[in-house]
């Protein structure tokens, strides 16, 4: 029998679970209240955790749906702007991927303990992402034919950890500028 979908409420409810457990964690980490996060969600105790059984499977979900809208913005970004356009907007968004990692990191590595296939599952849909809007931008011939996606993943990620002022992100969308520059195709 096939699953059928949730009621709106419920995903509604769920959506703004995520969203303020994602708060939550960034202000308390790992000992985030559970009963907390349902008070500031306006659920009941029982919802929170019929969606969520444990403080694991919240803190997950949370990162997980981080991943999923970075993933989903290349499909969104594709299809409404030029290839050029598409990529650097996925890689500012990508910036702020980071940015939610870094806040939910030690909360993952306290709850999760071994969180690898967590993060390995993103690396997966994050890779597929770039590497869709870099060969667009390749082929439409607004980047460079040697133009490597992963290169530029890279960088970004260096910034954020060599950077860990409070104006890293500032210096992390700089550098996607720069780095955008820079894989224009050279003029003759």
């Amino acid at each position: 029998m096939p699953r059928r979908k949730p009621r709106a409420d419920a995903q509604r409810n769920r959506q703004r679970i995520l969203l303020v457990a994602k708060q939550a964690f960034a202000r308390s980490g790992a000992e985030t209240s559970m009963d907390d996060v349902a008070k500031q969600a306006g659920v009941g105790a029982g919802t929170l955790y019929r969606h969520f059984p444990t403080r694991d499977a919240l803190l997950e979900a949370v990162y997980r749906t981080e991943v999923e809208k970075l993933a989903a913005a290349e499909g969104k970004f594709a299809a409404t702007m030029p290839a050029g356009e598409a990529l650097r907007a996925w890689m500012l968004l990508f910036v702020d991927y980071i940015d939610a990692k870094k806040i939910i990191a030690p909360a993952l590595n306290t709850m999760l303990g071994d969180h690898t296939q967590v993060v390995e599952a993103s690396f997966g849909e994050i890779h597929g992402a770039i590497r869709a809007l870099a060969t667009r931008a390749v082929e439409s011939g607004e980047m460079r034919g040697d133009l490597d996606p992963i290169d530029l993943l890279r960088a970004i990620v260096g910034v954020s950890t060599v950077g860990s002022g409070p104006d890293w992100q500032q210096s992390a969308k700089r550098l996607v500028d720069i780095l955008i520059a820079g894989s224009r195709p050279t003029k003759r």
